[in-house]
């Protein structure tokens, strides 16, 4: 039976090869769980589950508060340098029905680097991917994680100011998933404070869609 004085969120990032993914995970996480380094291929080459210590003062509920356990799946990059659509597709059913199966999945973090455009095709592509990979709700469930913020800071931009000269490409997205964005720096998100920062946000979005989950069943085509 579940702790009543905890809340366990599930999350599992997504994206291209080299956008900070497990760099990402790592910094909800608190940890070094995941492998993270430049690299001429793709990195990541199989899913596997992360867990976070029970962290505090984080969330109240009901007047309550509670801790908060976090557990993030990483996943292969698509596109992947050495694993097909379909692979990449089968092997994250696979995880997220065999870790996620029973509690379901709070939100899917889809994560784009802010330091680079967001073309009209890899748009195409990537929202193509995540509606065969979740489903028609996808977006309900879908929060989109801007990293190496600190590069468009070093830059001279603010998030407002990122906002305001953003691709339509970029900005349709966001719409898309009714504007639920983190800028994340991977480097300050280690630090405690701002990690808490960063999972009070996801704990907003969750609240927003009324603490549902997304439930997904591996299929074989």
């Amino acid at each position: 039976m579940a702790d009543s004085s905890e809340m366990t969120i599930n999350l599992v990032v997504l994206g291209r090869s080299q956008t900070g993914k497990s760099a990402a995970g790592n910094s909800l996480l608190g940890s070094s769980d995941f492998e993270s380094h430049r690299s001429p291929s793709s990195v990541t080459t199989r899913c596997s589950l992360g867990r976070s210590c029970r962290i505090s003062r984080i969330i109240r509920r009901n007047g309550c508060e509670l801790a908060l356990r976090v557990r993030v799946l990483d996943t292969p990059s698509y596109p992947h340098s050495s694993l097909s659509k379909e692979q990449v597709k089968d092997t994250v059913r696979s995880a997220l029905a065999h870790h996620f199966g029973e509690e379901g999945l709070h939100l899917a973090l889809l994560v784009l680097r802010a330091d680079m455009p967001l073309c009209l095709d890899e748009s195409d592509h990537t929202t193509e991917f995540m509606q065969e990979l979740l489903g028609p709700t996808w977006k309900d469930f879908t929060a989109v994680l801007l990293t190496h913020a600190d590069k468009t800071e070093e830059a001279g931009f603010s998030e407002e100011k990122y906002l305001q000269s953003a691709s339509s490409t970029l900005l349709s997205l966001l719409s898309s998933v009714q504007h639920k964005y983190i800028f994340l720096d991977n480097q300050k998100s280690i630090i405690k404070e701002e990690r808490a920062i960063v999972l009070r946000k996801l704990l907003n979005f969750i609240r927003q869609n009324n603490y549902q989950v997304l439930l997904l069943k591996h299929r074989k085509e």
